[in-house]
């Protein structure tokens, strides 16, 4: 029995997929704090957080684009691409590709 593989074209089509999710559905995230900010400014504590890493897209907002929309729009394809990016990469090193007659 031959083992389906995925084409180019599939890839293609989920990494599109993929962009416009995260791109568009950034756009309907809330601009309420989430859980843990929310606890910490009820508590008085927010501001006394020491952060010993900055993230890559902070705020979900792609740093240095004026437009809010844009912005969140943008982290959040760039986000995906990361994510796919690595787990594509992840993929190939972790299941390499066997050559033709090799089991």
């Amino acid at each position: 029995m031959m083992k389906k593989t995925m084409t180019t074209k599939t890839w293609v089509s989920l990494l599109v997929v993929s962009l416009l999710i995260g791109g568009g559905l950034s756009l309907t995230a809330s601009s309420s704090p989430d859980g843990l900010e929310h606890v910490a400014g009820t508590h008085g504590f927010f501001g006394s957080a020491v952060s010993y890493l900055t993230g890559v897209i902070p705020d979900y907002a792609l740093p240095g684009v004026d437009n809010t929309y844009l912005a969140t729009a943008l982290a959040g394809v760039v986000g995906t691409a990361m994510v796919f990016g690595t787990l594509y990469i992840l993929g190939v090193l972790l299941f390499p590709r066997r050559q033709a007659g090799q089991k």
